[in-house]
């Protein structure tokens, strides 16, 4: 080799005899999918609520915020901030929280608290919407719970139901 040969050796080649050690695969066939708004299953915690995004209340604040000149420059028009107000409140009550054996509604008027026992089934609605179908035939909504929450929901209520996206797989 020369002086002015500035080229490196080169590493070893691997053996081919070798093989690579494999790496472990998770199984997800039981994990339920979650949406990423801090909606997770635990070992352990198996209570889970499904709530609006708090992003909602960022936009409620913008808007308010871009309503300001008209609240100042017109007369009775600063009522428009009932509307942020209303809409704040909203975001932060309404939730669905399920465990094992009860599954809690919280609406922007009342509450209600169910057991799994005295739930029929679930009924699929419009716009994703689910509800809860009780032994009489009435229905109860699950506010903030959305068709592609139903492995989670599945998770969280100990199997009263199965999961439907497993069954399809």
């Amino acid at each position: 080799m020369s002086s002015t040969d500035d080229r490196e050796t080169a590493a070893p080649a691997p053996d081919p005899s070798e093989s690579p050690v494999p790496t472990p695969v998770p199984d997800l066939g039981s994990t339920p999918v979650v949406r990423d708004e801090g909606r997770k299953v635990r070992d352990g915690n198996r209570r889970l609520v499904f709530k609006h995004s708090r992003l909602t209340i960022f936009a409620a604040l913008v808007a308010t915020v871009g309503a300001t000149p008209l609240i100042f420059s017109l007369p009775w028009f600063w009522l428009i901030l009932v509307v942020p107000v209303a809409v704040i409140a909203f975001v932060l009550r309404v939730r669905t929280t399920v465990d094992p054996d009860t599954v809690a509604v919280r609406s922007a008027t009342g509450s209600r608290s169910l057991a799994w026992n005295d739930v029929q089934g679930l009924k699929l609605g419009k716009r994703s919407s689910v509800s809860a179908v009780l032994a009489d035939d009435s229905e109860v909504a699950l506010p903030a719970v959305h068709v592609r929450d139903l492995p989670a929901l599945a998770a969280a209520s100990g199997g009263r139901f199965a999961d439907p996206v497993a069954d399809a797989g």
